[in-house]
């Protein structure tokens, strides 16, 4: 058999960017579990049955937009600040990625790395110390 070979760098990760489905079912679950309400309570007030509002929860399943101002509506929030919860996590998780990915291309450069890769990462602002690192970690 041919060997398969990865079109990815071998030092960088693909994106593990979150899909949008599995950021609002963690939030309708925060939600939910905040207010001490079961699934059933809020699927019923919503008009879904409680094994579809589980399977949203869980990102199982890309929901309307209708079904969505249901579920929103039936935890006391809006479809826009529900919206903008989800928008506010994407953006935080994407920071994080990024701290991340510098600091193993720091790690890298510590460790030896070529110099065509230093001046890549100086070029991009790498993380120049742990405390920038943090100071990303807690944004």
């Amino acid at each position: 058999m041919a060997e398969i070979i990865p079109l990815v760098h071998p030092r960088r990760r693909p994106s593990t960017e979150p899909l949008w489905r599995h950021v609002l079912g963690s939030r309708l679950r925060t939600l939910r579990e905040r207010q001490g309400r079961t699934l059933s309570d809020v699927a019923e007030r919503a008009g879904i049955s409680p094994q579809y509002l589980s399977e949203i929860e869980r990102g199982r399943k890309e929901p309307s937009s209708e079904m969505i101002a249901a579920v929103a509506g039936a935890l006391g929030t809006t479809l826009v600040d529900l919206s903008g919860q989800i928008t506010d996590e994407l953006r935080r998780q994407r920071v994080l990625d990024l701290a991340r990915q510098r600091e193993l291309e720091l790690q890298h450069l510590r460790s030896g790395g070529d110099d065509r890769d230093s001046r890549e990462t100086a070029g991009r602002g790498g993380i120049r110390s742990s405390r920038s690192y943090q100071a990303l970690l807690a944004a």
